[in-house]
This record gives C-alpha cells, structure tokens and sequence, in this order.
C-alpha cells in the first residue's frame, strides 16, 4: 500500500477516535454497539485494518457522525489494494467472465488465506505487517466473487510448477492444494494445469487477466514487477483472448488437471 492509501487509513481512524472520545464511549462500548471485536475498532484507529463500507456505515450512525465518515467510504475502500490494482479490481467485482493464466504463484482469488499471507510476506524489500495484514484481508474479500450470483464463468490454467513450490511450507502448500480442488468442483469454474513437459507453450510471454463485464466490454490486465496495465484496445484484447485460448488448448483438460492435483498432493 502506498503512502496515500496508509495516509488515508490513518485520518479516518483518529476521526473515528475523536468522535468516539467526544460521546466518551470506550473503544469496548463501541464494538458492543456495531457488532463489531474491540480488535476490530482499535486496529481502524490505529489504521491498521481496512474498515469494510457496512462497518463505516454503523460507526457513522453510531458515532453520530452525521455521514461525515460515509463521505470517505470510496477513498477508504480504494485504499484496499495497490494502486497499480485498483481499476482492476473495481471491474473484477462485476466481471461476468473471468479469465486468467498465471505462471509465478496461484492467482490471487485462489489462494488460501495462509498461502496469500507467505506470499506478501516473501516480497522483497519486505512489506510492512500492518501493510500485509490489509492486503490478505482484501485478497480474501475478492473472493467473493465466488458466492455471486448470478455467478460468473471463471477459468484459470496454472503452471505445474505453481502446484510443487512450498510458498510458506508443504502444510501451507497443502491446504492450498485441497482448496483448489475444492474450488475446482465448483460448476462455474474451470481449472487447467499448463505441464512442465511442454515443447509448445503460447504462454511465455507471462500472467495475464481477461474479463467481460456485464455491458458486454472484454478487458485484458497484465501486471509485472509491481506495474500493470488495463488493455481496452479491441485488437489488442483479442490478441491476448486467441493467444489464452492456445494456452488452455496446451494445458491439460480440467479433469486431467484435477488428476494431477491429486496426485501431487498425495506425494506431499
């Protein structure tokens, strides 16, 4: 997260901790009255934790705030993911189709909370922990996507190598491993693993994101070493839509995919 987004993490917490002080309600007494863990109301003071909107919307009335909080809501909620990701993840949220090939780690609405946390947490230069606990908490947040309704069509072909790297050990490999399969069995979602064997490979030039929203535009996202870029170009979207279609070609089917899945895990 960068320096606005931390920024504006920070005001909204001492403005929801002054206004509370000025009710001379405890931190306790609030968290009682929201629904909320006193961790919860302590860590957004502390801009620590990304309030979601429904917890602004209650401290707001809560707090008597008049909607002086709810005017932040939007800021406060881009302040969710990196900057490079924010105008992707506002359209993955209304994707109606879903694509993506990755090849450095399993794409983020994949993962298990562990695996995302090893995976923060193995950047270089580090990341602060205030910083890693936001962006798990937001990664999880994402997959949502999967309890939407009506669903989306998803599809995501991984490189063998993905489902053999120990990111955060073989326990945290593990768990990742069964919640693929899992998910897998999900009837809107298709996984395919891309084999290490392959001679033919339409996919050297690196992850990419593909999706459709629901006014029916096709988008394509790519991202590398902390930069991104959202493709609206039509020839060049569907350059980049032929050459996943080569890709999941290539890849093994879903159902041998599964297999292999199985399989590693059983030798792990």
């Amino acid at each position: 997260m960068g320096d606005e987004g931390s920024g504006i993490l920070k005001t909204f917490g001492k403005q929801q901790k002054i206004l509370r002080e000025r009710l001379g309600i405890t931190q306790k007494q609030l968290a009682d009255r929201i629904g909320y863990g006193v961790d919860m109301v302590s860590a957004v003071e502390q801009g620590r934790r990304i309030p979601r909107p429904e917890y602004i919307d209650q401290v707001d009335v809560a707090l008597e705030a008049g909607g002086l909080l709810k005017a932040v809501k939007d800021e406060v909620s881009r302040a969710r993911y990196p900057a490079f990701f924010e105008d992707f993840a506002a359209l993955e949220r209304e994707a109606v189709e879903l694509h993506a090939y990755d090849s450095q780690v399993i794409n983020g609405l994949l993962q298990t909370e562990e695996y995302a946390r090893a995976v923060l947490a193995a950047r270089r230069p580090p990341v602060h922990e205030d910083t890693i606990q936001q962006r798990v908490a937001a990664r999880l947040d994402r997959q949502a996507i999967f309890d939407r309704k009506p669903a989306p069509m998803l599809s995501y072909v991984l490189e063998e190598t993905l489902l053999r790297r120990p990111i955060g050990g073989k326990a945290v490999l593990r768990g990742q491993l069964e919640h693929l399969l899992r998910i897998a069995r999900l009837p809107n979602v298709e996984i395919q693993v891309m084999p290490t064997d392959r001679e033919d490979h339409a996919g050297l030039a690196g992850p990419l994101h593909l999706l459709e929203t629901e006014d029916g535009r096709r988008i394509a996202y790519v991202e590398v070493q902390g930069t991104s870029q959202l493709i609206v170009d039509r020839k060049t979207v569907r350059e980049i839509e032929v050459r996943y279609g080569i890709i999941r070609a290539q890849a093994l089917t879903p159902r041998e995919s599964l297999e292999l899945i199985e399989k590693i895990l059983g030798e792990l």
